[in-house]
């Protein structure tokens, strides 16, 4: 710790590509003194969910895992014990029939004629669906047997995890690491934006769908929101799946079905504050789709933006416009023949979709790869395949640009969607069929009020 006189500025290098192990929290990298003797900080704050990763935590998860396959294993044994049992009682009465008839041949052997012999037998035949029942106790006894020891094991571990832990059980720490990354997302949310300088290794969280899609969260709304959006295919298409939550998108299940009224081209969508932006086919007309109204609230042309193919990416696939958003706002990507190719950027105004600003980047579109917004700032990468880097920046506050060297795994060497979330500050991808997410590390200078 360093006492200075000056209120200090702090240098946030902020996500997971420099931070250097998930069991230490924030570190200082450096410190130093400006030319004005302030104190200078590099500081790298946690990854969420750090307490997740604590030995303890995982394998409470997992005993809890196995609590409930117990559980489940129960449930199956109660019902099928429930059903034999009935079948017993239905069967209960046929035996004494068969009990009493037996026992009056075994005293008068001459009693039992043909016509009761078969009789006989045919209640006895009655009587054998019996036997693979009664077997099936006997497997239900050796399982209640095994389950009774991991119920044993299981109290024997959760006592010494007790003990390690002390007085707190597992919920209360569960609800204080919620807590703690509550107030640590609502701390980086606070933090102004900053320079990309880095990006993590790859995450795969599913994959599914055809090699060209783009998957999404909403770039706006409170983070309690955490629906998720999937739209497979890269033209013509007009189905987008809404997810509950991640979970439920890495499971494919609880999600309902929005049908567009106009199909979407490429796979430059994004999802602002409760709609869908995107290109609609063969046109280079905007389109708002709200989704709580399942309507089109507004659509409006891209003067003179190009369209059908005629300036994609390098990959193809009627990418001539790609709708992100970031810190700043709503943004168009695209390009138009009177600048000759080069990616423009304009920002948007969300309700009407009204062109506010407009840049010419000078970057060729149809040598870039993807490219997204953070903080008012365009990065391009060089290419959708294998050995891409962020290669270019464009910086909408100066209308300055230089090239940069950024690498990222490219991990299944064909992205077709690349965009960033500023509620997450996280890159979504489409990479091959898989949905990728990457933290991202921002250089930004944070001035006390006293600066």
């Amino acid at each position: 710790f360093m006492s200075v006189s000056a209120p200090p500025s702090l240098l946030f290098l902020l996500g997971e590509a420099l931070y250097p192990s998930p069991e230490e929290g924030w570190q200082i990298y450096s410190s130093a003194q400006d030319a004005d003797g302030k104190c200078i900080c590099t500081v790298v704050a946690p990854a969420q969910n750090m307490c997740n990763r604590d030995p303890r935590s995982r394998q409470l998860r997992q005993l809890m895992e196995k609590v409930q396959n117990i559980s489940q294993s129960m449930e199956v044994l109660d019902l099928r014990t429930y059903r034999d049992l009935e079948y017993v009682k239905n069967t209960e009465s046929l035996m004494k029939v068969v009990d009493g008839k037996l026992k009056v041949a075994s005293e008068n052997p001459r009693s039992l004629n043909p016509k009761g012999f078969q009789e006989l037998k045919d209640k006895v035949a009655q009587l054998l669906p019996l036997l693979p029942v009664l077997d099936q106790y006997k497997n239900d006894a050796k399982m209640i047997l095994r389950l009774r020891e991991e119920v044993r094991n299981l109290s024997l571990v959760l006592m010494t995890i007790q003990e390690e832990m002390g007085a707190y059980d597992y919920e209360e720490l569960r609800q204080r690491v919620l807590l703690l990354e509550t107030r640590l997302h609502s701390c980086m949310q606070k933090l102004g934006c900053g320079k990309l300088t880095g990006v993590s290794n790859p995450i795969t969280v599913r994959a599914s769908g055809s090699r060209f899609g783009c998957w999404m969260t909403d770039t706006m709304i409170p983070s309690s929101d955490n629906r998720v959006w999937y739209v497979d295919g890269y033209f013509k298409g007009r189905r987008v799946l809404e997810y509950r939550t991640m979970n439920d998108f890495v499971k494919g299940q609880n999600f309902v079905q929005h049908s567009l009224q106009h199909p979407w081209a490429g796979t430059g969508h994004v999802v602002y504050n409760g709609s869908l932006y995107y290109n609609k086919y063969q046109s280079n007309i905007i389109v708002k789709y709200h989704f709580r109204s399942r309507s089109v609230l507004v659509q409006r042309s891209l003067s003179g933006a190009g369209y059908n193919n005629t300036f994609p990416y390098s990959w193809g696939g009627y990418s001539d416009i790609d709708l992100m958003a970031d810190e700043n706002g709503l943004w168009a990507v695209y390009t138009t023949i009177s600048n000759a190719g080069n990616i423009v950027i304009s920002r948007l105004e969300p309700q009407t979709l009204e062109v506010l600003q407009t840049w010419d980047t000078g970057y060729p579109k149809r040598s870039a790869g993807e490219s997204f917004m953070i903080c008012g700032t365009l990065y391009v990468t060089n290419s959708h395949l294998a050995g891409a880097k962020i290669y270019f920046a464009y910086y909408t506050n100066t209308s300055s640009y230089e090239y940069t060297d950024i690498p990222f795994h490219n991990q299944y060497s064909h992205i077709s969607m690349m965009d960033y979330n500023p509620r997450e500050r996280m890159l979504y991808t489409w990479n091959n069929g898989h949905q990728v997410l990457y933290h991202v590390t921002l250089f930004q200078v944070i001035k006390t009020s006293g600066d």
